[in-house]
């Protein structure tokens, strides 16, 4: 889910922490990438006729076309993707969980309704909702990703903290993830659309977190209270209160413990057993590993065991994986310069104003070495 109504509050009230970009302008970034929101994705838009594609056994391969083609695309650009795989859910997770259960078994409901009726823009509507990312998808990209010669990791817990930690720790540029809780967790720099930007013709969102935390006038513990208030997968928020008033009520109290104690309960009523501090803590002090034990290494590709892996049974097209295996190689392998800002670094002038004075000094020598030359005559 995410934290409900985030973007467009970023963008209402801190416009200035997002950019829009071009994805060739991340040439030379490691970027991690949330697995499990790519899965999803790919679940539901890789299709054929409507339909998810399918190996002979009738198991989906969706998510194994979209991995592979998407990822070629991104290497292709020049980025280094590393792919970071969800955990075991914490235990604040278990009542969105639940929530996510129920919802799919109205959409299996209604999806039998539909067919019944024959409605086939309903039938389509219905089997998208009932689509969810399970540990043998997982399992398959991971496998998948290791014969493309991409890094993947086994996040402990959430896959967004670990990317967020990734980030913080200086082991790769940004976040590419569609969910916003990964700056709750404190990561610099978040990019969405990157995985789909260029197939969708659209520019890839960059969101910076000190820019949030500036435009919005709120600390870390300001930002992480608010995110609770908004709406995220580890507790309820209070009913009835919306963006615009969640931002009003923390910059007016500071703290969630302050909104409770001065809030309305005549117009917004809290639960006593409301676990914000459990939530609190899961995003100040989140399960990861620490990035400096992980070693982030893109390898070749085994373009025969991509063959072996892909076509035959799951269909895929031979020439078309053997091309894809190529161009893994050829952009791994291409001597290509690497970005400026990774071999310059602009030191800051200690002393501007002398440095200003030194350049207009120069400027005015030069200008009378110009005046005193005298000038060459033509040679005859």
């Amino acid at each position: 889910m995410g934290i409900l109504g985030l973007a467009k509050l970023i963008a209402d009230l801190a416009p200035n922490a997002i950019k829009e970009q071009e994805l060739k302008h991340y040439f030379g970034r490691k970027v991690a990438i949330d697995a499990s929101m790519c899965l999803y994705q790919f679940l539901i838009a890789v299709r054929s006729e409507g339909a998810q594609l399918t190996a002979v056994d009738g198991t989906t391969t969706s998510h194994l076309m979209g991995i592979f083609y998407r990822t070629i695309r991104l290497v292709e650009q020049g980025i280094k993707p590393v792919y970071v795989f969800d955990g075991k859910p914490p235990n604040l997770k278990d009542g969105e969980l639940a929530k996510r259960a129920e919802r799919r078994e109205e959409a299996q409901k209604l999806l039998q309704a539909a067919e019944e009726a024959g409605n086939v823009e309903d039938i389509e509507k219905f089997n998208r909702r009932l689509v969810k990312a399970t540990k043998e998808h997982s399992r398959e990209a991971k496998q998948l990703l290791e014969l493309m010669g991409i890094p993947y990791i086994d996040a402990p817990c959430e896959a967004e903290a670990q990317c967020a930690a990734l980030v913080k720790a200086g082991k790769v540029f940004a976040t590419a993830t569609e969910d916003m809780d990964a700056l709750t967790f404190g990561c610099n720099i978040l990019l969405r659309r990157l995985t789909y930007s260029e197939a969708r013709k659209m520019p890839v969102q960059e969101f910076h977190y000190d820019k949030v935390l500036e435009g919005l006038e709120l600390s870390t513990n300001e930002f992480i209270d608010l995110c609770i208030m908004l709406g995220c997968d580890y507790t309820n928020s209070i009913k009835g209160i919306g963006p615009k008033r969640a931002i009003e009520l923390i910059k007016t109290h500071r703290s969630l413990e302050k909104i409770i104690e001065n809030l309305d309960t005549k117009k917004f009523s809290i639960s006593e057993d409301w676990n914000y501090k459990q939530a609190r803590l899961l995003f100040q002090e989140p399960e990861v590993m620490d990035p400096e034990t992980i070693d982030l290494k893109w390898s070749e590709p085994d373009e025969e065991g991509l063959v072996k892996f892909l076509c035959g049974d799951k269909q895929f097209n031979e020439e078309r994986v053997r091309n894809g295996a190529k161009k893994l190689h050829k952009a791994r392998n291409t001597s290509t310069q690497g970005r400026l800002d990774t071999f310059f670094k602009v030191l800051p002038n200690p002393n501007p104003s002398k440095r200003k004075a030194e350049d207009a000094k120069g400027a005015a020598k030069k200008s009378k070495r110009g005046a005193t030359r005298k000038p060459r005559g033509r040679s005859k």
